[in-house]
């Protein structure tokens, strides 16, 4: 089973002192010549700072961002799932995860950088700035990822839910035969609507009620059927996807 979500904007700084990346220990390790690459790309780029700023579409107030990508392989790392901050994963709350519960996690979670593409939930990355739509010189991110990003996911087994944002899912499909996870609100005449506010949020909680279950669905009908006991709203919506009722 995998569960793949998408990355955050924003990111906790800090991390064990004394740690450096090492991209060669991260997972899905086929992808190290294009994680090297881009790393490589995103440090000469943000040598100059106006160039980094246009590229990486940044405001006035964000020039620390520009350095803490000069500092990449320099700064202390953190699991994935610690280190990314904002909506989901506050909802997702790694910080008061259990030790068997993180080393589910690992797992069976995918979170899909710009910077590293998927990356195991604890895997030990810096602070970084680079989007799905930043532009580095020469190096078309959607172009440069996708197919190595799509043969790296295929070879995932069992039961694939792709949680990620359509502008992620673009840096590299996911294997036939998963599912997208889809989260809609439904009013009191049963009819949906995709759901964009409480989005993020509902997508936390969902993975959060997975990782403290503990269960590796195998399939779509395993994951259904402990939903329903735990209360949960989720069925199938159009081919190849999941609706999450919220």
């Amino acid at each position: 089973m995998l569960l793949l979500l998408p990355p955050s904007e924003t990111k906790r700084d800090g991390g064990e002192a004394g740690t450096r990346l090492a991209v060669d220990s991260l997972a899905f390790g086929a992808l190290s010549p294009e994680r090297t690459a881009v790393i490589e790309a995103l440090v000469r780029l943000c040598a100059d700072d106006e160039a980094a700023i246009a590229a990486l579409k940044l405001g006035p107030k964000q020039r620390d961002e520009v350095e803490r990508n000069r500092r990449l392989t320099e700064a202390p790392l953190l699991a994935a799932m610690d280190r990314y901050t904002g909506v989901l994963y506050d909802a997702l709350d790694a910080s008061s995860l259990d030790a068997e519960q993180r080393r589910f996690a690992g797992r069976h979670i995918a979170i899909h950088s710009a910077l590293f593409g998927p990356l195991s939930a604890l895997d030990a990355i810096p602070p970084y700035r680079l989007s799905h739509d930043s532009r580095l010189p020469g190096m078309p991110l959607k172009r440069h990822w996708r197919a190595a990003v799509g043969q790296a996911l295929s070879e995932a087994h069992g039961l694939v839910l792709d949680l990620r944002s359509e502008a992620y899912t673009a840096l590299g499909p996911a294997p036939d035969g998963s599912y997208f996870v889809r989260v809609v609100t439904e009013d009191a005449d049963g009819r949906r609507r995709a759901l964009n506010h409480f989005n993020k949020q509902a997508k936390g909680q969902f993975v959060r009620s997975i990782i403290e279950a503990g269960i590796e669905h195998t399939g779509a009908d395993s994951l259904l059927s402990w939903a329903a006991d735990a209360g949960i709203r989720i069925g199938h919506g159009a081919p190849g996807e999941l609706e999450l009722v919220v």
